[in-house]
């Protein structure tokens, strides 16, 4: 059973649910793969304000609890929908509480799993631009992983990503406040952005957050690549489990 830690950003867990039955092969409904969705947002601590700041109660301490519910019910292959939870201060406390719990659940990363999948299917491309809200950015989430995969990443400058968190942020037309769907501003304002990471070098972007995915659906924009890792984090779900279940690409 594939397992999801939702609420962590509740969108992100929606998501990645509807992108694991879009990515499987099915002829009927009950040809489709067991999936529970945990979502618990209550329990969660702010993991933006943790990866940021490091203050207060890390949340890998609730997002393990979830993730022993996940498992107690038979789920094999877990995911964490979100960012930020990927941050080593988080993600890796993540692991080793698991393991000194005995855990036997299989926690895919999706950072590792979106820069393996750009290495595969998009062989030749060496430069990728990362459009994510700040604590992703800041955290360098994707470029320790790019740089292992003789990838380099091309990050927004700081007056750019500052026009990128308004876009998620702002309490007039931000994704956070209007997602469905999406303000045309924002929407607009993103692919602008595509644009830029383009004239600074990138062959193609990873949108780095459910509000990028969510603003921006399409495969390429500014001609170039658009990199889902819910999509990407879903079909590895889906290999974990049911290889043999898998829509070829």
């Amino acid at each position: 059973m594939i397992g999801i830690v939702g609420g962590v950003g509740p969108l992100a867990g929606l998501d990645i649910l509807t992108k694991i039955i879009e990515e499987t092969q099915a002829q009927s409904d009950q040809d489709h793969l067991p999936v529970h969705l945990f979502s618990q947002p209550q329990k969660v601590a702010e993991t933006a304000a943790y990866g940021i700041k490091q203050t207060g109660k890390n949340p890998a301490y609730a997002i393990v609890e979830i993730i022993q519910e996940l498992e107690r019910i038979g789920a094999t292959s877990v995911a964490i929908p979100y960012h930020d939870a990927h941050a080593p201060l988080i993600f890796n406390v993540i692991l080793e509480e698991l393991k000194n719990k005995n855990s036997r659940v299989t926690i895919l990363n999706m950072i590792k799993e979106t820069v393996k999948f750009v290495k595969d299917q998009y062989a030749g491309l060496t430069k990728i631009g990362v459009l994510s809200a700040n604590c992703a950015r800041n955290g360098d989430l994707y470029a320790g992983f790019m740089e292992e995969n003789n990838l380099t990443a091309i990050i927004p400058n700081a007056e750019l990503q500052k026009s990128i968190d308004a876009s998620v942020y702002n309490e007039t037309y931000g994704i956070k406040t209007i997602s469905s769907p999406v303000s045309n501003r924002a929407r607009q304002e993103l692919l602008t952005f595509i644009m830029q990471l383009k004239k600074d070098g990138a062959q193609a972007v990873i949108l780095g957050g459910v509000e990028f995915t969510l603003a921006v659906p399409d495969k390429e924009s500014a001609g170039i690549p658009n990199i889902d890792p819910y999509r990407v984090l879903a079909r590895a779900l889906i290999s974990a489990t049911s290889p043999e279940k898998l829509r070829p690409l």
